[in-house]
């Protein structure tokens, strides 16, 4: 409802977008850092910040709303999203090693990946009604109170010493950092592992497609799709998402080759909705949608996997990092050709990840 709250408050469509691009860049900037500072800090305290965070960023909004409040809400969100990003897939992977079930990592990744598609649901039904009740007032008090239950949440979560880092690629001990600032030396960790740097790339690579997502209402429009029908059109695509997510436990013990198979599939799918261009042709996006993010938790999952040592929330850092650049391919992709030139883009991927699936890091 954000959005709206700021149009209704008197921002015009330019100052909104302005807004959206400091969330943005903020997010950016503050990726890495805060991976590192959840390595060397606490993963835990991390969450909680995070959650309180985004809870600070709504009460603003709601108890003084303007263009000023917004865009410090937007900084401070920003920081809180950098924070949990990389860091839960952390305490998820090392929470279940500690348990001797890091082979289950997979499936429990695609559920959560699977849930946050899922719970867009509940979520519109119930802003619907809050709104309805007690305006943009009430739906803000209950956000801020959703998010100081997730960090109430977090509170609950283990927060293991950090592990001894991983060996350097010679076989020499890591330094100790005395005279390396931490940021330099956990990215230096990321470029001096090759095996680990390709898987990096390719989940970068691979998670930027994920930007097409953004225009999945645009193609419902253009397709033909009736504008009251247009929602339902997306709902369907996100729950086929959500499907394919929730198999990607599955999917990780398919072998490579087949993978590969399902990500050209994905883009085949997505080129023939493109082409054909009919109301019809939402099924294919959607068919192509799942498939696309049951690789993308593999993928994701065989990162977790070739990562070792104290450094686990910050390269998935570097790897969102990459996300959000490779993100930007996929506009200016959309820009020069739609869909069907992201299928292209989705197509040139699959060598990247081809390489990565079989790439082995150094003993």
């Amino acid at each position: 409802m954000y959005a709206l709250l700021f149009l209704d408050t008197g921002l015009s469509q330019g100052e909104v977008s302005g807004l959206f691009a400091l969330w943005s860049v903020t997010a950016f900037l503050a990726e890495v850092p805060a991976g590192v500072l959840a390595d060397r800090w606490s993963r835990r305290g991390a969450l909680v910040l995070s959650g309180v965070g985004e809870a600070a960023a709504f009460a603003l909004w709601t108890a003084a709303p303007g263009a000023a409040s917004f865009a410090v809400g937007f900084v401070v969100w920003g920081i809180a999203g950098a924070l949990v990003s990389g860091t839960v897939e952390a305490v998820l992977y090392d929470g279940l090693a500690g348990h001797g079930a890091s082979g289950a990592y997979a499936r429990v990744h695609g559920w959560t990946t699977a849930a946050e598609l899922l719970v867009q649901v509940p979520t519109a039904g119930l802003a619907t009604v809050l709104v309805a009740a007690g305006g943009y007032e009430l739906v803000g008090w209950v956000s801020v109170v959703v998010c100081l239950a997730v960090a109430a949440l977090a509170l609950r979560f283990p927060d293991a010493p950090p592990a001894v880092c991983a060996a350097a690629p010679d076989g020499a001990a890591e330094p100790d950092g005395a005279d390396e600032p931490p940021l330099g030396r956990a990215v230096g960790l990321a470029l001096r592992r090759p095996g680990l740097r390709l898987v990096v790339v390719a989940v970068a690579a691979l998670g930027g497609l994920d930007a097409l997502e953004e225009y999945q209402p645009v193609l419902a429009a253009e397709w033909g799709v009736p504008a009251a029908a247009v929602p339902v059109a997306v709902l369907a695509v996100s729950l086929t998402g959500a499907l394919g997510a929730a198999l990607g436990g599955r999917a990780a013990r398919l072998p490579g080759v087949v993978l590969l198979g399902l990500l050209v599939a994905s883009a085949l799918l997505l080129a023939g909705a493109a082409l054909w261009a009919r109301p019809v042709a939402v099924v294919a996006l959607a068919c192509s949608y799942g498939l696309y993010l049951a690789v993308l938790v593999v993928a994701e999952t065989r990162l977790q996997e070739r990562i070792s040592g104290r450094y686990r929330a910050t390269l998935t850092s570097v790897a969102g990092l990459g996300i959000e650049l490779a993100s930007l391919l996929v506009f200016a992709a959309w820009a020069m050709g739609g869909a069907l030139a992201v299928a292209g883009l989705a197509l040139a991927v699959v060598p990247l990840v081809a390489r990565a699936m079989s790439a082995r890091l150094p003993a």
